[in-house]
Parts: C-alpha cells; structure tokens; sequence
C-alpha cells in the first residue's frame, strides 16, 4: 500500500505497478488497464520508468541507448530516476486522489540489476526503496513470457538492456517470479503468452478482489 497519507478528501489515490520482461506486452496492459478506470470515472495517469519526467527521459537516454555504464553505476543512476519521478510526479498524483499505473518501478531494478547483474538483490531493493520512501503500489502486475520469447517479439531491435544474452533474461524472470510467489497479496503474475485481452480480464478480476476498481 501507499505509505504517505494522502490528502485529499475524495477517492483514495490508487498505484499499480507492470513488471516483467521486455517484449513481455506490459504496455498493451497499461493501457487496458487504464482505459478502464477512466470508463470508471478515475482520473488516470500514466508513466513510465525511467523516463516519467525530462530528467528521466535523460536518464533513460543514458542507460538504454548510450554507451557502456558500470553496473553499479547503472543501479544509481535507476535509482536516481525513481526517487525524481516519485517525489515530482506519482507522489502528487496519489495525494490528488487520481490512479497512476506505471510502466516498471522498483521490482525492474531489483531483478535487472540485483538478479541480472548480480549486484545483490537485498541490496539493490534497500537503494531502491530509500529511493522511493518506501512508497510501494497497491498492486504489481507480473507479466511473464520466457527470455527466447521476449526476443523473438523484439526483433532485431533491441536496446543496451534488452541487447543481453538470455541467460541474463532468464534470471530477470526468475527474480520476477520469487518476488510474486513471496508475497502474493501485492502480486499477480499473468501468462504473457494469451490473449491481451484475456490477461486484462485477469487483471480486472484481481483489481475488484482487490477493491481498486468496482
């Protein structure tokens, strides 16, 4: 849940997070989800990490699309990016009242560089989550497809993250995976194989087990 109170004498502020490995579909889910609280009567935004603000959007430049970046490096510099995007954009959101459903958060940089990189997950979650003031979503939504998949719907574009062998992929998802199966009341895990539109019906009937939306 939220850890700041929210001010705001309306509806409570909602926060979804999508996780789950690139070409996974998270984006197509995003904006299912999305679509659907608008048609509840919610004010939605949408972000995305990193790149949720023009710092993130350089940050994001950085680490995607320039040049070799240590990993330890590469840990702050994520982590640099959530704790900017948090306090100027989800933070107020919450506190408005409105949802805000978010492309990545936390749960990406524990498995991509404490998992992927090998940099220790407990780690990398205590940097993350000082980072974000132990601000964590009502609700993560895992949407798990296999390495060989992630690249086969990528293509032959890939960026310097997506660009790693599938080993690396592979203990990516396998992180996702024990986080979920570690604490299932903040979690759904969803087979990114289906139909979207049988993974948003999912994802819908755990929002009103949840009583995010009705």
């Amino acid at each position: 849940m939220t850890s700041a109170p929210l001010e705001h004498s309306g509806p409570r502020g909602i926060f979804i997070a999508f996780e789950g490995g690139d070409g996974a579909g998270k984006s197509t889910q995003v904006r299912f989800l999305a679509q659907s609280f608008r048609d509840a009567g919610r004010q939605v935004l949408v972000t995305r990490q990193p790149g949720g603000t023009p710092l993130g959007a350089r940050i994001r430049e950085l680490l995607l699309h320039g040049d070799h970046v240590s990993p330890r490096a590469e840990a702050l510099l994520f982590a640099a990016d959530k704790a900017h995007h948090v306090d100027e954009v989800i933070r107020p959101a919450l506190r408005a009242g409105d949802v805000v459903i978010t492309d990545r958060y936390v749960d990406s940089s524990v498995a991509y560089q404490g998992a992927g990189r090998d940099l220790g997950a407990d780690e990398i979650h205590q940097i993350q989550r000082w980072a974000v003031d132990d601000l964590e979503p009502d609700l993560t939504v895992v949407v798990d497809i296999s390495a060989e998949e992630g690249r086969r719907r990528r293509g032959t574009t890939h960026d310097r993250l997506e660009s790693e062998a599938d080993d690396y992929h592979e203990a990516v998802r396998a992180h996702f995976l024990a986080m979920a199966a570690a604490n299932p009341d903040r979690y759904l895990v969803v087979d990114g194989t289906v139909d979207p539109e049988a993974i948003h019906a999912e994802v819908i009937l755990r929002c009103r087990h949840d009583g995010l939306i009705a």
